[in-house]
């Protein structure tokens, strides 16, 4: 089943995947379109997808469960991947994450970004937010909306920023102290922004940000 994200400033569904629950997005607003970290199942995504080819395939981070179809999307559609540069080698296998990495395939890496890139697809200009704390290269990517567009702002979390709660920080490659950062630095952004988290429930900043601003990171 496809669900469709109501309010965003531009078009947004996503899958409910793999074991973990996993949320895998579709962002298209109708001149171009993207995946964000693929999980598992290749022939949903592509199903899902409705004969849209995808110009790119992002990765917030290269834990297993955020990579698993991503490989053979980039075969399919020859979409290139994107990942931050510090994360990249973990998604290639050139580095490890121990456990996960085990449970990875790893996949190439066709563009790195850094922190204040944007990544362009269609008309959208997704700004890169590296956001360190639940895996040294994690990052987010933020979408204002273009002026005179209807709709809400955007942040695409991974497992940044959940409802309620940040992603895991107790992980051999996790670094709770940049996660405080990172949390504070998202909780910067317009109230209004819907986030679009890598699990479970989908927020707003205006939400979370109680928290956020106190920096609380739970191990």
């Amino acid at each position: 089943m496809t669900y469709k994200v109501k309010g965003t400033c531009v078009p947004v569904s996503f899958l409910v995947m793999g074991p973990l629950d996993n949320n895998v997005y579709i962002v298209d607003d109708g001149v171009g379109c993207f995946v964000v970290d693929p999980t598992c199942d290749a022939d949903r995504i592509i199903e899902a997808l409705d004969g849209r080819k995808p110009e790119a395939i992002v990765l917030t981070h290269g834990h297993w469960d955020h990579t698993g179809a991503a490989g053979e999307l980039r075969e399919t559609y020859g979409a290139p991947i994107v990942a931050s540069a510090v994360e990249a080698p973990y998604i290639t296998g050139d580095a490890s994450f121990g456990v996960h990495s085990k449970l990875a395939t790893p996949c190439p890496v066709d563009r790195t970004v850094e922190d204040g890139d944007v990544v362009e697809v269609g008309s959208m200009q997704w700004k890169v937010i590296v956001t360190p704390g639940h895996t040294p290269g994690s990052m987010c990517l933020y979408l204002k909306p273009a002026e005179g567009q209807e709709g809400a702002p955007m942040l695409i979390s991974g497992d940044t920023l959940f409802n309620g709660a940040h992603g895991r920080t107790d992980f051999q490659e996790s670094i709770p102290e940049a996660m405080t950062a990172s949390l504070k630095r998202l909780a910067e952004l317009p109230d209004d922004t819907i986030v679009l988290t890598g699990h479970e429930n989908l927020t707003t900043i205006g939400r979370e940000k109680g928290w956020l601003l106190r920096g609380s990171v739970f191990r």
